[in-house]
C-alpha cells in the first residue's frame, strides 16, 4: 500500500476515535447515526444498540455495511464498506462498557434488549479538505489547476 493510502486510513482512524460518531447502514436499513466504539488500537468498531432496532435485526447474520463519516471540523470524509455482525462477546462488552452506553439500558449490561453491533471495515475511500487557504489564494492569483490540487486529497484505501 503506498505512503499516501497509509497517511489517510491512520488520519481516518486518529479521526473517528476522537469524534466517535459515524452513521452505520446496511440494504434495507438506511444508515443512521451511532457512537462508535472502540477495543484497544485493533482496527474494528463496535456500536451498541437494542436487539429490537431495525439494524439490529437487519444483521441477525453477518451482512455488508456502509460507513459515513464526516469529522466534525469537515477536515476528513470517508465512506467505508464491510461487515456488521452482532458480537455476543461478554469480554468485549465490559471492556467497552460506561456510563453512556448505561444511560441507555436500564438492565445495565444484563439488559435483555442490550445488542453489541460489530463492524470489520473492508475498503474505503477517504477524502481530506481541499479547501485551503493556499488553494484559495492560487485560484484567485489564476495559479495552478484546483484539479490537481485535488487529486492528492482523496484515496480508495484497503481497511484491513
Amino acid at each position: 500500500m503506498p505512503d499516501n493510502d497509509e497517511e489517510f486510513k491512520s488520519k481516518f482512524w486518529d479521526s473517528i476515535r476522537s469524534d466517535m460518531t459515524a452513521m452505520i447502514g446496511v440494504p434495507g436499513v438506511h444508515p443512521r447515526p451511532m457512537t462508535a466504539q472502540f477495543d484497544g488500537d485493533r482496527n474494528v468498531i463496535y456500536f451498541f444498540t437494542a436487539k429490537d432496532t431495525d439494524l439490529a435485526e437487519a444483521v441477525a447474520s453477518a451482512k455488508e455495511a456502509i460507513l459515513v463519516y464526516s469529522a466534525k471540523g469537515h477536515d476528513l470524509f470517508a465512506t467505508v464498506e464491510g461487515t456488521l455482525r452482532i458480537d455476543d462477546d461478554r469480554a468485549v462488552i465490559d471492556r467497552l462498557w460506561n456510563r453512556f452506553v448505561a444511560a441507555w439500558f436500564e438492565g445495565g449490561k444484563e439488559d435483555r434488549k442490550l445488542c453489541l453491533l460489530r463492524f470489520d471495515p473492508a475498503d474505503a475511500e477517504i477524502w481530506k479538505d481541499a479547501s485551503s487557504i493556499v488553494a484559495g489564494v492560487k485560484l484567485f492569483l489564476g495559479m495552478g489547476d484546483p484539479k490537481e490540487d485535488y487529486r492528492d486529497s482523496v484515496a480508495q484505501v484497503r481497511m484491513k
